[in-house]
Order: structure tokens, then sequence, then C-alpha cells
């Protein structure tokens, strides 16, 4: 190597999100296998299952450190999400899972999460929050959605995830969590 060349800085994929308790996850993963019956496509691994706060994508694993730093000044207060409508983008071919009814605790954790995120100067993905869990991905274009029960999901955290990609599809490795 040149000694005027530098080693490109490592990259991590990473995202901030509220990742399910056993409980959640279990009721999820059985809502999904009930959708997944009348869509087809393939289901969201129940291992998977969470929903993004702030994807940031390609990430410098030198700054690490400071984006902790940046989640640890959220302030987190404990709520419920009550998860009781599924949807279907066409457009992706996506089934979801969301509340009618967004709590204000969850908007508020979102909106200070990314403003100490820019803060820091990191740079996230700005599209409005909307708040989902993907079910299914590659969804038949036509089909009817079964009744489900509505999942109450009690959050008292949310964590910063990696990703890697792997042959599988995507698995993903929490870093760290923040009460």
């Amino acid at each position: 190597m040149n000694h005027d060349q530098q080693p490109a800085a490592a990259k991590l994929r990473l995202f901030f999100a509220l990742w399910p308790d056993d409980a959640t996850r279990t009721a999820l993963a059985e809502w999904s296998r009930k959708i997944h019956r009348a869509t087809g496509g393939r289901e969201t691994r129940p291992e998977t299952l969470h929903l993004t706060l702030a994807f940031l994508g390609e990430f410098d694993a030198a700054r690490v450190r400071e984006l902790e730093a940046a989640a640890a000044r959220v302030r987190i207060e404990r709520f419920v999400v009550a998860f009781d409508e599924a949807g279907y983008w066409k457009h992706n071919r996506i089934v979801w899972a969301a509340a009618s009814r967004s709590p204000p605790e969850l908007e508020t954790l979102v909106a200070e999460l990314r403003a100490a995120l820019a803060q820091t100067r990191v740079a996230y993905d700005p599209k409005p929050f909307v708040p989902h869990i993907t079910l299914i991905r590659k969804a038949r274009r036509e089909f009817t959605l079964p009744q489900f029960e509505p999942i109450r999901w009690p959050i008292a955290d949310f964590a910063l995830v990696r990703s890697v990609l792997g042959s599988g599809g995507s698995e993903y490795f929490i870093q760290a969590r923040w009460t």
C-alpha cells in the first residue's frame, strides 16, 4: 500500500429501534403467520421484528461512541403501543402492522432522538417517521387480511442495532440499549 493512502474506515450498518420483549415478539410472530397464509410472500423472521426509529445506514465505526453519547441524552418514558391494524403497501409489496393511534411518547422519543443525532452531526434517513413493523415482504397483490386481536407492546427502552447481511438475509445485533 502507498503510504499516502489511508485504509478505508470500517463501516457498520446501524439503526435505532424499539425491540420487542419475548411476549410481544411471540404475539407479532403469530399474527404474522396468520397473515402470511393469506398473503404469501416472505415472513419477517421473529427474531428480527422491530420498529425503526431512525435509520443511519453505513456509519463510521470510529464514531460509534459519539452516537451512543447522543442517544444517552434522550429521555424515554414507559408507554404502551397498541398494534391494532395491518395494511399493505403496493409499491414495495410489504404487509405491516401499526397502531391506529401513535402514542405521544413515541413521537416525542423519535423527535428527541433525531434532534440528538442532528446536534452530533450524525446523518440519518430524514423521511417522516411512519411507525410500523414489517411482517411480510413480496406479498401477493390480491388477498384479504384476516381478523386479529390487537397487540399491546409495553415500551421501556430503545436500542442501537447493527445489521449484517448474511446468506439467509440480514442478521441484527443489539449494540446498546437505553432505558
